[in-house]
């Protein structure tokens, strides 16, 4: 019989149990210009926990920290369980290379959720669907390839020629996997980090960065997601300061229906 082959995210994205530590490769499927993308790097550390056998509950939060360069091939995780309760589940993540030196730092919180009064004062932003908006067109890194973008607002002008002036750095698109994958908790940690930088939109070119810590929160537990049943998502991006050789970025990801799914939070590194 044959069998249906894995997803190009899953492949990259996929672990393996060792002794004391689990295992990880890059791909280069989802490379960046100098380094793999960081939204697959999180969603590698973000399966090590969902698939740990004592992990209980789904993520409520999860922090990565670029510490240092990830260089093509394997890599180690040595992933710490360091305090539960009846409610959460707080983890630690050191993902190393080259014999022991740590290139990621991550923390999560997983969370059993239990039936309680709900409330969402925040609405979703006003978007034309997804079948009637354009695909972005492709880009050199390949793991902007791996995504279909359908830009809203923001689209990415990346000329060499910076406004004199500095443009607004909000986005609004719809974003799916090219080759559709339903949603679940590992495609939202990557795509959690699938905006553009800020500085390209607001400087209208490209210029040398690097995210150095990215904090992404989830607002769905496992069952509620499935309930969803989508393969796209609206995504939502902005920035309040650039200062010093460091921007921030917040951003929103909405289903179809309505619903937020998760929030996240950046700082990132520029040299402009």
């Amino acid at each position: 019989m044959l069998t249906k082959p894995t997803h190009l995210f899953d492949d990259a994205t996929r672990v393996t149990a060792g002794d004391s530590r689990w295992q990880g490769q890059t791909s280069p499927d989802y490379w960046a210009f100098v380094g793999p993308f960081g939204g697959a790097t999180a969603a590698t550390v973000l399966r090590a926990l969902i698939e740990h056998p004592e992990r209980a509950g789904d993520p409520l939060a999860v922090t990565v920290n670029y510490c240092a360069p990830i260089v093509e091939g394997p890599f180690d995780l040595d992933v710490r369980l360091v305090k539960a309760n009846r409610s959460t589940q707080h983890w630690s993540v050191e993902l190393s290379q080259n014999g022991g030196e740590v290139a990621t730092l991550a923390t999560a919180v997983f969370a059993e959720r239990r039936p309680s009064w709900s409330h969402q004062p925040a609405r979703m932003p006003e978007a034309k669907p997804f079948a009637e908006i354009r695909p972005y067109p492709e880009v050199a890194a390949s793991w902007v390839r791996q995504y279909d973008f359908r830009f809203i607002e923001g689209l990415p002008d990346f000329r060499s020629d910076a406004k004199a002036a500095p443009q607004s750095a909000s986005s609004k698109f719809w974003i799916a996997d090219k080759v559709a994958r339903r949603i679940d908790h590992l495609s939202l940690m990557s795509m959690s980090d699938a905006f553009f930088a800020r500085i390209f939109h607001a400087r209208r070119e490209l210029v040398p960065i690097g995210t150095v810590s990215l904090t992404t929160y989830f607002h769905l537990d496992a069952e509620d997601l499935a309930r969803e049943d989508i393969s796209h998502v609206l995504a939502a991006a902005d920035a309040k300061v650039f200062h010093k050789s460091f921007g921030d970025q917040t951003g929103e990801l909405w289903s179809p229906s309505g619903r937020l799914l998760a929030t996240t939070t950046q700082i990132v590194y520029f040299k402009a």
